[in-house]
């Protein structure tokens, strides 16, 4: 295949995140603030027995993506990992058991835990070396649709995730069918691996720009969006639930039936167009948090973002599209309620033209809205970044250079980050949720941020620790766009 660095100019420079001793040993501090080593990482609370237990084995094994075989790492078996599912408020406990040649880490994504269970190395633990276990156990208070990675390393950018569903037990229901699709861009085992494309970028130095690039220009050769850059990397592969297109799974169901379709999106590098051809659909929450009900013929869906979805099903067979914004190529999944022929793996739903919805764009249900108060603490963010020479930070530092965001218990924390680059970037915040005040009191973990886009999110801080808050474009976040938000 061709070279993956078609878009970028490569770079080096930042620190990984599963670097230890990145907090104590390289962070800077800014006058009459708390130095970083004061900030103790709490103990794991007393939780009780728990009511969900499983265990992850991430291990090397060779996966048939439709056809196309690839030898990678993954949980179990198969690709996604088996999901985890449990009840808000019900305790959860995973033992990992790590059969990788290197060291890993398992983070909840979403999920507001006790920090010491959040998996992040150099920050809430120790990484898990090969050949040893590690238990996490936790409380999963919110009901939602999520789903657990490595933090470290890009090993996202193998098969290691998997769906994690927290259901409502006083939820209504009224679907006939519930089906997760998990979205993703492969190039590991077929392509360059994760770890040579970061290894490329590292290869070259560059320094952040704190301010504006006029010289960032578009994406080379692969397409435009109207989002503006959404990516690096010309992936060979995007799937659904572990499939490329010319092979894709199929979902059955009956003409008239309803359908709840939570979407998670794995990828590493790539912002999905989503569309159900032939259909609207109602998105009924984000990140787990319902929203007011919003019909819609495509949506965006930005990675680490998740997203439900409600459909009322004709009769046929219908493709279900993630495009690969801004570069070329789609996964595919597809809907049978009834006679028809498979589409092509190239099918493309007129639903996919036009403005697809920003998650961001949506408003909160009532049920879901922080509780009314003015900020106690506002803190400026930059989201800082170019081309030549590749680089990615934040407030003009690249993360082990940082200034630490530090706040105090029960305070209401306003950040406002502001996209200085020509990129989007997904900003997810560890341990919290977001409510956007622009947005009808939005609830959300992971925002993107558009280019020259300023996002004002406030943080109710009662959830004390040391917590990452990084770009969910994974090697944006190992090169440096990373910082933590501490008390």
């Amino acid at each position: 295949m061709a070279s993956l660095f078609t878009r970028r100019q490569l770079i080096a420079g930042g620190l990984g995140l599963a670097g230890a001793s990145l907090l104590t040993g390289c962070t800077s501090t800014a006058p009459g603030a708390m130095p970083t080593a004061s900030v103790k990482v709490p103990t794991a609370p007393n939780l009780g027995a728990p009511a969900v237990e499983a265990t992850l084995r991430p291990r090397v094994a060779t996966v048939d993506l439709g056809g196309v075989n690839a030898t990678t790492w993954v949980y179990g078996d198969g690709l996604p990992g088996a999901e985890i599912r449990a009840k808000a408020g019900d305790v959860i406990r995973v033992l990992v058991e790590n059969a990788l040649p290197t060291e890993t880490s398992v983070h909840w994504h979403g999920i507001r835990l006790h920090n010491a269970a959040d998996g992040v190395p150099g920050i809430t633990q120790d990484a898990i070396a090969p050949g040893a276990s590690y238990a996490y156990e936790f409380a999963a208070p919110d009901p939602g649709t999520y789903f657990f990675h490595p933090h470290s390393g890009v090993q996202i950018d193998r098969g290691l995730y998997a769906p994690l569903i927290i259901d409502d037990p006083a939820e209504p229901g009224g679907y006939d069918h519930e089906w997760i699709l998990v979205l993703d861009d492969w190039t590991d085992g077929v392509g360059t691996s994760p770890d040579d494309i970061l290894a490329g970028y590292k290869a070259q130095h560059g320094t952040v720009s704190s301010g504006m690039n006029h010289d960032m220009g578009g994406m080379s050769g692969m397409g435009s969006s109207p989002l503006g850059d959404v990516g690096d990397i010309d992936y060979p592969h995007y799937l659904i639930n572990g499939r490329v297109p010319t092979e894709p799974l199929t979902l059955s169901a009956k003409p008239g039936q309803r359908a709840r379709i939570r979407v998670i999106n794995a990828a590493s590098d790539t912002v999905f167009r989503v569309a159900l051809g032939g259909h609207q659909v109602t998105v009924t929450h984000t990140d787990g948090y319902a929203v007011q009900a919003q019909e819609t013929r495509a949506l965006y869906v930005a990675q680490g973002e998740r997203v439900d979805l409600m459909v009322t099903l004709g009769d046929g067979v219908f493709p279900f599209v993630a495009a690969a914004e801004g570069k070329q190529g789609q996964g595919l999944i597809l809907i049978r309620t009834g006679s028809g022929t498979k589409p092509a793996a190239t099918v493309h739903p007129a639903e996919l033209d036009g403005d697809p919805l920003l998650l961001s764009a949506l408003t909160a249900a009532d049920s879901a809205r922080l509780a009314d108060k003015e900020p106690d603490q506002v803190e400026q963010v930059t989201l800082n970044g170019q081309m030549k020479p590749y680089a990615w930070g934040m407030n003009g530092t690249t993360f082990g250079n940082d200034t630490p965001i530090r706040t105090s218990l029960g305070r209401r924390l306003r950040v406002q980050m502001s996209n200085l680059t020509m990129m989007v970037h997904p900003m997810h915040i560890h341990g919290h949720t977001w409510s956007l005040p622009g947005n009808g009191g939005l609830r959300k973990d992971t925002v993107l941020v558009l280019p020259m886009q300023t996002v004002t999110a406030d943080l109710q801080a009662d959830n004390p620790g040391i917590w990452a808050y990084h770009c969910h474009n994974i090697y944006h976040a190992e090169i440096g766009m990373m910082t933590t938000l501490q008390y």
